[in-house]
């Protein structure tokens, strides 16, 4: 990865990505790499985020840029993962959305080997923008 913008997560996002890592049956590379992203991340309190950045749950606008489509997507934890424009936190797509902020992009590279390049444009739902922090 070229391109690796400084990331924000929750500590309590942090807590229950790392305890859903340690359930996992297979830790697969999907997980090493989760692992990799959650070890680069800067923390902070899930009342301190702020509302442009995605956490577990949020619906993010982004655009994939060397095809320039638009996609709304919420990040989820793997079970709800392919659920009505819900994308697995454990997908590429879901690990390169997780603590960017409104404006940055990222690099990614599919499991196909694909090069991507996503730019957040708007988070349209942040659970903790709307004191919610049970979900």
């Amino acid at each position: 990865m070229s391109n690796k913008p400084a990331i924000t997560v929750t500590r309590l996002d942090m807590q229950r990505l790392e305890q859903m890592l340690n359930n996992l049956d297979d830790y697969d590379a999907a997980a090493e790499a989760l692992e990799a992203e959650l070890a680069r991340a800067n923390f902070v309190g899930h009342t301190d985020i702020p509302s442009d950045v995605v956490t577990m749950n949020s619906k993010a606008h982004f655009r994939e840029e060397s095809s320039a489509a638009d996609y709304q997507l919420t990040l989820a934890y793997p079970a709800q993962g392919g659920i009505d424009s819900h994308v697995s936190v454990l997908a590429p797509i879901g690990m390169a959305l997780l603590g960017l902020s409104v404006g940055q992009s990222i690099d990614w590279i599919t499991p196909k080997g694909k090069a991507l390049k996503l730019t957040l444009n708007q988070v349209i739902y942040q659970p903790e923008a709307q004191g919610e922090f049970t979900l």
